[in-house]
This record gives C-alpha cells, sequence and structure tokens, in this order.
C-alpha cells in the first residue's frame, strides 16, 4: 500500500512538472513566476525550488534576476529554439502590441528560408478573427514578403507598409528595422477582406501599425524609423501643428514624458516619468527617493514634453501646475499603477510595487501644444 501511495505521490508530481513545462514551451514571450504557479498548481515555496532545479539542468533560462522564465537548451531541443534575437522581438513585440486593442489580428513574423516564421501574435478583437499558428512556417503573406525582397525599395512602398490582398484577407505589414532602415522582421496586420476596404484599412490602422513597427525597432536599438532608407532624413516632413486629435492619439501611446521643474536654487531639474492623460490633465507619479517632488511642492509651476525620436518627429509640449493627489484610495492606486506599467512595460507589476510609489501629481494642463516634422529646410540660393 506504502508503494501504491508513493507511485501515486510520483505520478501527482510529474504531472505538474510536465504541466509547467507545456506551459513554458505555449508561451515564448516567456511566463512570469505567477502564471507558472498557476499553470502548475503549485505553491510558490514548491515552484522555486523545481524552477531552480530546473535552471540548474539547463532546462529554464530567465532573462534577468526575478524576470520570466524560458525555455532553455534541454527543454528547447524538444522543438525547433528560436534564437536570441528573437526572443527580443517577441518580448519588444509583446510590451508594444498589448497596449492597444487591435480590430483585426497582429502577428510578428521573420524570414526564413521557406517562408514566415510567425513569431508572435496579439488576436484580434471580433469574434471572427484570423488566427496564426506560433511556430508555423507560412508560405504566402505577400504583404510581408514583398518587405525581404531583394527589390524592395522605398518606391514600392507607400508610407513604409505593403498592403496585399488575398483570398479571404486584406494583410497590412510594417517592417522592423533594429538598425533603422533595413528590414529584420515585420508586423502584419491580417484582416477578414469582407469587413475592409483597402483603402479604409490603410488610412484607418496602416499609422498605428508603423508606429507598432518604430516602436519595436527602437526597443531593439534604432535611433531613427526610416525604412529602407539608409538617410535618416529622407521621410522628414516638414513642420506642421498636430490636430487635436492627433495630440490624444498620440498621448494615449506608450511615450514617457520628461517634467522640468525648478530647484530651490533656481537651476532647472528635468526627470523622466510615465504619464497618463485624460484630456484634460496630466497623472504622474514620484517612486520611493525621488527628489522632484519636493522641489514642485515648493514651485507648483511645471512643464511636460512628450516626444518620439524617430520621423514623423511627434512632440507634444504643455506647461501647467503640479498638484499633489490624496484622495486616492489603496486600490486606486494599485489601478493606476496597472495601467502605467501595462501600458509601458507590457504586464502589470506585483501588487507590492503601490507601496513604492511615494506621490501622485496631477498636472493641470494651462497650454498645450503638439508639432511633427522638421522647420522646412531652407530653399538653394
Amino acid at each position: 500500500m506504502k508503494d501504491y501511495e508513493g507511485d501515486l505521490d510520483f505520478i501527482g508530481s510529474a504531472r505538474r512538472v510536465l504541466r509547467l513545462i507545456e506551459a513554458v514551451l505555449a508561451h515564448p514571450e516567456g511566463l512570469t513566476p505567477n502564471a507558472l504557479a498557476q499553470a502548475a498548481d503549485l505553491p510558490r515555496s514548491s515552484l522555486f525550488a523545481l524552477l531552480k532545479g530546473l535552471k540548474a539542468l539547463g532546462y529554464l533560462e530567465q532573462s534577468e534576476r526575478r524576470g520570466r522564465y524560458f525555455a532553455g537548451p534541454r527543454l528547447s531541443s524538444w522543438r525547433a529554439r528560436p534564437a536570441s534575437i528573437h526572443r527580443e522581438l517577441i518580448a519588444a513585440f509583446y510590451q508594444e502590441a498589448v497596449t492597444k486593442t487591435w480590430p483585426e489580428t497582429v502577428a510578428l513574423v521573420v524570414p526564413v528560408a521557406d517562408g514566415l516564421l510567425v513569431l508572435a501574435q496579439v488576436e484580434g478583437s471580433p469574434e471572427t478573427r484570423r488566427v496564426f499558428q506560433i511556430g508555423q512556417t507560412y508560405r504566402q503573406i505577400d504583404a510581408a514578403q514583398a518587405l525581404f525582397a531583394p527589390s524592395t525599395q522605398p518606391t514600392n512602398l507607400v508610407n513604409g507598409l505593403s498592403l496585399a490582398a488575398a483570398t479571404e484577407t486584406l494583410d497590412l505589414a510594417a517592417p522592423i528595422c533594429p538598425d533603422g532602415a533595413e528590414a529584420r522582421a515585420a508586423v502584419v496586420l491580417s484582416a477578414l477582406a469582407y469587413r475592409w476596404e483597402s483603402p479604409t484599412l490603410y488610412e484607418q490602422l496602416g499609422p498605428e501599425l508603423r508606429n507598432l513597427a518604430a516602436h519595436i525597432s527602437y526597443r531593439l536599438g534604432a535611433l531613427t524609423y526610416a525604412p529602407f532608407a539608409p538617410d535618416s532624413t529622407a521621410e522628414l516632413q516638414p513642420l506642421e501643428a498636430l490636430t487635436p486629435r492627433q495630440v490624444e492619439t498620440f498621448l494615449h501611446q506608450p511615450v514617457s514624458a520628461r517634467l522640468a521643474c525648478v530647484r530651490p536654487d533656481g537651476r532647472p531639474h528635468v526627470i523622466p516619468l510615465w504619464q497618463e492623460w485624460d484630456g484634460h490633465a496630466f497623472t504622474v507619479i514620484a517612486w520611493q527617493g525621488s527628489r522632484w517632488p519636493d522641489y514642485v511642492f515648493q514651485n507648483p509651476l511645471v512643464s511636460l514634453t512628450v516626444d518620439e525620436p524617430w520621423p514623423p518627429l511627434r512632440r507634444v509640449v504643455a506647461r501647467g501646475k503640479a498638484r499633489p493627489v490624496s484622495n486616492l484610495g489603496e486600490d486606486e492606486r494599485r489601478r493606476l499603477l496597472a495601467r502605467l506599467t501595462q501600458r509601458y512595460l507590457g504586464h502589470p507589476l506585483a501588487p507590492s510595487y503601490a507601496r513604492q510609489v511615494a506621490q501622485i501629481f496631477r498636472v493641470e494642463v494651462e497650454h498645450l501644444r503638439g508639432w511633427r516634422g522638421l522647420a522646412a529646410p531652407q530653399p538653394a540660393v
């Protein structure tokens, strides 16, 4: 009887390990310890002992201390293992793509010998939508394949986008360029053809898809984003003001702000911040140990700049007064932090991080303007 009970315990343990392994293999973007604990149905103490053992044996890897867990060399040998650049691509894709609800499925693809390999996807919101198989190679995604063709030139694209019609879908693709110019991967928006006309799809979703590709490129090291153009000034447009709608769209993207305030000695002080815009004011947070809240308490007059370092070089500048927010409950503080971390990191932080928020400020805007492009070039003499 004891041997039988021991066998059952062994089978139960093996089942939990296999569940954990299946979860890791099903999520190439990596999983947090909390997600692994749920998948394996293990208490945290047992989970971390198991994770430590699997790491030591080479079955798991961790991107950074206390970071997500990925398949290690021995586990990856069970199926094709993505290269390290693929892991970076996948992480950047999920950090950026999940900040928006997409009306159609968006996939991350890379060129391989016999087609395009799908590394990740964010499914569209409608009940009926296209779904790719992650890890599968597709031979016919013409919009993306055009980006990697040897003859591809800027004139073959429209604002860095490629559009192609398939039997049941309209596919729109934007190149991911870690060096800012050469396509190494692509994001593909695959829309069901009966829902869209080509011009409408391009006009409504093209700018958002291109912006997604630019943000991923930036996360991978690009200093600017000008697909197929070694001269990054080729796509720069003359300076023009952003419309109110364009300002709203830009401020709701995961672009950090820089807050400028004045120190007691009169010197300027600038700090990068996460921001949340509600149409009238910015909400920003100060972490424990930050000095700038003391400066703002003494002088609430501040400026905020939100800008992007790649074309079309959009930026918004605001002036106003920073007021401390003291009427938020603990749950509201946690929800605010969850929204900000989901937006900027791609996933929420543990609730315990809410205790590290020292102060919340609301910047009541008195003046706000937005632009894109650069000053018009001077005519040749």
